[in-house]
């Protein structure tokens, strides 16, 4: 198979998110996330960045503001792909599929933010198109969110709900390590 890393909305509107107080279920991500870049660069698989242009005038994730800048832990390097998404999926409106298709790569190792939201359609899209999905759980975002019946669904249950979804039918769990581990 031929393998390529998928990395999601990784913006620094995500790291505001959490400068201002919303805590992430994994404090780890970042680092977790520039691990498995650093990994993927050496090993000659290559990267592409699909990053979230929202058209709401309010966001902070549009294309030229500062909050959707690329975080420093997934900045993209030199001949790197980016792509910028107004949707969900990083399939919807993109040319990803035909990248990745006239490249020869049918395994996707995915990772970024925010688990429950982006990373979700994309995996799910990936899989309906025939992609092998690699998920590295440790290098996902998560927050909590608001529950449809009031309150909120804390983010260690959002994480733990939208992984157990994505890895029963959609994706292979896996670890930055255990990945490292098999490129080696």
């Amino acid at each position: 198979m031929t393998t390529a890393v998928l990395v999601i909305d990784m913006q620094r509107g995500m790291a505001d998110r959490i400068a201002a107080g919303r805590a992430p279920v994994n404090p780890a991500a970042m680092d977790r996330m520039a691990a498995l870049l650093a990994g993927a660069r050496a090993h000659g698989i290559p990267v592409i960045h699909v990053h979230h242009d929202n058209p709401d005038p309010a966001s902070p994730f549009r294309k030229g503001l500062p909050g959707a800048e690329p975080m420093a832990c997934a900045a993209p390097v030199a001949g790197e792909v980016v792509l910028w998404k107004h949707r969900s999926s990083a399939f919807a409106g993109t040319v990803l599929d035909d990248l990745l298709r006239r490249d020869g790569i049918d395994r996707l190792i995915v990772a970024g933010a925010v688990a429950a939201f982006c990373v979700t359609s994309t995996v799910r899209a990936a899989s309906d198109l025939g992609y092998a999905v690699l998920l590295p759980t440790d290098a996902l975002l998560g927050f909590d969110l608001p529950a449809y019946d009031g309150g909120r669904i804390d983010a260690a249950t959002v994480q733990r709900v939208t992984l157990s979804l994505l890895g029963a039918d959609f994706a292979t769990l896996t670890t930055v390590a255990q990945l490292a581990v098999e490129a080696a």
